[in-house]
């Protein structure tokens, strides 16, 4: 996901550097998640549980100082299009809560097809990495589930075909719900008159997702997970 919050006043960073930002103070009733070890849990444990999967990619995006931060780790099975994405985020000035989802990633644009719910820990107290521990397990166990269920989807929306009409409602719902905003409906109208890729050249819903989760890039971290969430149930479950 190179072009992450690219227009948001985002920053792409290593993990490494990730170390370099300054933790907050713990309180007594505060314990804050470094995102360095964080990013370093969740590879270690996506690795010795994804045991069939190879890693294919990490991206790590900081905004407001470092404050927060959204990543992605995505691991390969196969020579396939896509492959499976765990997508996660933290605040250390508790303006969004610590979350984790699981999806996919069509490699060759790296849009996020995020399938499922968030898990989220709101509570930052002294048993706070092992409730992470639990909840990351927990998630990825199910990360194979979700994977299977987006590469279904993704074949029966590719059936689905759809005309620039059903398209422009389509956006028009998205944008009426507040699941895209003003800027972002420009970029999706632009990806699906032309799109950027030859493999969305098809007239269907598989590509009309694909335009959308292309302007979503420019979430911030923040409302990231729920909006992809948002726009794959919305255009899975909408009528033409």
């Amino acid at each position: 996901m190179s072009d992450l919050m690219a227009h948001r006043g985002g920053q792409l960073v290593t993990r490494d550097a990730l170390d370099l930002i300054p933790l907050p103070e713990q309180t007594e009733t505060y314990v804050p998640v470094s995102h360095y070890h964080f990013a370093n849990k969740m590879m270690a444990l996506g690795t010795e549980i994804l045991r069939d999967y190879v890693v294919a990619g990490e991206t790590y995006a900081v905004a407001r100082n470092g404050n927060q931060l959204f990543a992605l780790l995505n691991f390969k099975k196969d020579n396939t299009e896509m492959g499976l994405s765990i997508a996660f985020r933290n605040s250390y000035d508790r303006s969004m809560s610590l979350g984790i989802a699981i999806g996919a990633n069509v490699f060759i644009c790296d849009n996020l097809a995020l399938q499922g719910e968030i898990a989220v820990m709101k509570k930052h107290t002294k048993g706070v990495w092992n409730e992470l521990e639990d909840i990351a397990i927990a998630t990825l166990y199910k990360s194979q589930r979700n994977f299977d269920q987006v590469v279904a989807d993704s074949e029966t929306l590719k059936a689905i075909p759809v005309d620039n009409d059903a398209a422009f409602r389509l956006m028009g719902m998205l944008y009426g719900h507040d699941i895209i905003g003003p800027r972002q409906l420009t970029v999706v109208k632009d990806e699906w008159l032309k799109p950027s890729h030859e493999e969305f050249k098809e007239r269907n819903k598989w590509s009309f997702l694909n335009a959308c989760t292309e302007a979503l890039k420019t979430t911030p971290p923040v409302a990231i997970l729920e909006k992809h969430i948002e726009c794959y149930n919305a255009v899975l479950e909408t009528a033409l």
